[in-house]
């Protein structure tokens, strides 16, 4: 599928949730940091979780994670900053290169080897994932109030507080 489309056809489903700017841009917030984490079959259920304990839109969150499957191919690379990063945070000094035994799946099932790399690769993806995020909550934010400012909608009352007569 064509990236253009694709993130045509996601933020124009964002735009249409009838939620505050914040919810939509907490939701995408979460989304988008669960998507640089390495927690492969966790990250959407891990996001619909966050989101659904911050009040978040979880649509928001379902939508941002799954931007992530669009870059795909390009993981690997990010998970080889993401390990360095974490490395230089763990161990105060940047890695050398990754051997091909820690890169030969039938090594991941030694914990040692699993740890060695996975702990600095989770490490490396909240100081990754966290910068993005922030970024794009305010981005989303501006955005979403933008339209519903442009298209005169009313911005609903979040379930927190109550309306006075």
């Amino acid at each position: 599928m064509n990236l253009h489309r694709w993130l045509q056809k996601h933020s124009l489903k964002l735009l249409a949730i009838r939620d505050t700017p914040e919810a939509i841009a907490g939701g995408v917030a979460i989304g988008i940091f669960f998507g640089f984490t390495p927690l492969f079959g966790l990250k959407t259920v891990s996001a619909i979780l966050l989101a659904w304990l911050t009040r978040s839109n979880i649509i928001a969150a379902v939508v941002a994670t799954t931007l992530h499957d669009l870059v795909l191919p390009f993981m690997p690379v990010v998970f080889v900053w993401e390990y360095k990063i974490g490395f230089l945070f763990l161990n105060g000094y940047w890695p050398e290169r990754l051997s091909r035994a820690h890169l030969n799946w039938s090594e991941w099932r030694n914990w040692k080897v699993f740890l060695s790399v996975g702990k600095p690769i989770l490490i490396g993806s909240v100081y990754c994932g966290v910068p993005v995020a922030l970024i794009s909550f305010f981005l989303v934010r501006g955005i979403v109030a933008r339209h519903q400012r442009k298209k005169h909608l009313p911005v609903p009352a979040t379930a927190g507080h109550i309306a006075k007569d």
